[in-house]
């Protein structure tokens, strides 16, 4: 198994929606939060930074931790192309710092196709991945969730 990989992801909840990356395999579209792999010497709010400037073309302003989640690839439903793969996610409530631009992202993710606004009234039915998100944020941020998610996908 590959060592264990961090990663920052960001939350951020506006009128009613939820940024998502917008990602499509042959099923069809399916979301992640944006944000990414913490890098060696990098603080994890350092690589969120990063990564949501790269997968959006925007900073966030972080603020607080609400969930993390383990992800053991064997274990899941992408065990054929995740059976290495461990990794822990730090999902953190944010607020861009800035407005979206209206290009491209400049170093979106190699699969990235997009990124939207979702409806939190869509999680029920969305491919919104981990799953365990469409039901803890479909009337937004509760600060009285649990916060570690344990294994999900």
């Amino acid at each position: 198994m590959d060592p264990v990989r961090n990663s920052g992801k960001a939350i951020v909840i506006r009128d009613e929606s939820i940024l998502v990356i917008v990602y499509r395999d042959e099923v069809g579209e399916w979301y992640s939060l944006p944000g990414g792999g913490q890098e060696p010497g990098e603080t994890l709010t350092d690589a969120l930074q990063r990564e949501c400037l790269e997968e959006l073309g925007v900073g966030v302003e972080v603020g607080p931790l609400r969930h993390i989640r383990e992800y053991i690839g064997a274990h899941h439903e992408f065990s054929r192309e995740h059976e290495n793969l461990h990794q822990i996610d730090f999902m953190f409530e944010c607020a861009l710092s800035g407005a979206l631009p209206d290009a491209p992202p400049t170093n979106p993710d190699l699969t990235q196709t997009g990124i939207r606004w979702l409806p939190l009234s869509s999680l029920a039915t969305a491919r919104l991945y981990p799953k365990e998100l469409r039901r803890l944020l479909t009337g937004g941020i509760d600060p009285t969730a649990p916060v570690y998610l344990g294994d999900v996908n």
